[in-house]
């Protein structure tokens, strides 16, 4: 399957708790499984060739980010939308067009 031509990059944003980015004792048990989630949602994105790639500083400072490839803005938007992290309202999350322009693998 040949992954859609357009891209786009959604950067997390501080949600209704913004201590969640940088404390890692502030999540609940119900925080972590929507985090289980999101990890397991993001996973089959990319095994369905949506996500390019996924990740996140590991300072709690910089951002975490999601890269993903998609027919439309709006289809980006739903996916972004549609992923736990940002549907459970534990972050938000803004939308960028974006393209990989250099990778260690063609995309």
């Amino acid at each position: 399957m040949m992954p859609p031509s357009e891209q786009y990059l959604y950067q997390f944003l501080p949600g209704a708790r913004p201590e969640l980015a940088s404390d890692p004792t502030a999540w609940t048990p119900q925080d972590t499984a929507v985090a289980t989630a999101h990890v397991e949602y993001l996973r089959r994105g990319a095994e369905e060739e949506t996500v390019i790639l996924a990740g996140r500083s590991q300072d709690g400072i910089g951002p975490a980010i999601v890269i993903v490839a998609a027919a439309s803005e709006e289809e980006a938007r739903r996916f972004m939308e549609e992923d736990p992290l940002v549907a459970s309202g534990l972050f938000g999350a803004s939308l960028h067009p974006y393209r990989v322009a250099i990778s260690r693998r063609p995309i």
